[in-house]
């Protein structure tokens, strides 16, 4: 899947890819961004991701996900900076049946933005020339 990435104006910088659009931008002094930053749409890749499991475990044993929660909090290494532990707390309803809980961790652990941690891609990152518009 290919992604476009452009710059509509101030600090923003959005992705396209199908018909989806991810808007992001950059706090800046005296200024409020529009959209989240870049980092923080990454961290929340971490978590949604864990929930669609969780979301598809639950419908497919017909459990309502209704209730249920998933708490995402950082460790920060301080001589870093970086994160150095992702912690998901799911916060399940009091009825959610206690035979599923250790099942719904093990459905929520196998979220693909997790495993791509587990065994990162390499990047490559060039430079070409933009098209020229094609004329009519």
């Amino acid at each position: 899947m290919n992604m476009i990435i452009d710059f509509p104006g101030g600090a923003r910088v959005d992705a396209h890819f199908g018909p989806f659009t991810v808007p992001t931008d950059q706090p800046a002094f005296g200024y409020q961004p529009d959209a989240p930053t870049p980092f923080a749409t990454f961290l929340a890749s971490i978590g949604t991701c864990a929930g669609i499991y969780v979301l598809g475990f639950c419908s497919q044993r017909g459990i309502s996900a209704e209730g249920i929660r998933i708490v995402q909090s950082l460790e920060v290494n301080r001589m870093t900076g970086l994160i150095s532990q992702v912690n998901l707390d799911i916060q399940l309803p009091a009825d959610f049946p206690e035979k599923y809980k250790t099942a719904v961790i093990r459905a929520a652990d196998q979220c693909a933005v997790k495993k791509h941690f587990e065994y990162p891609p390499q990047f490559s990152i060039t430079t070409s020339t933009v098209p020229e518009p094609v004329a009519a």
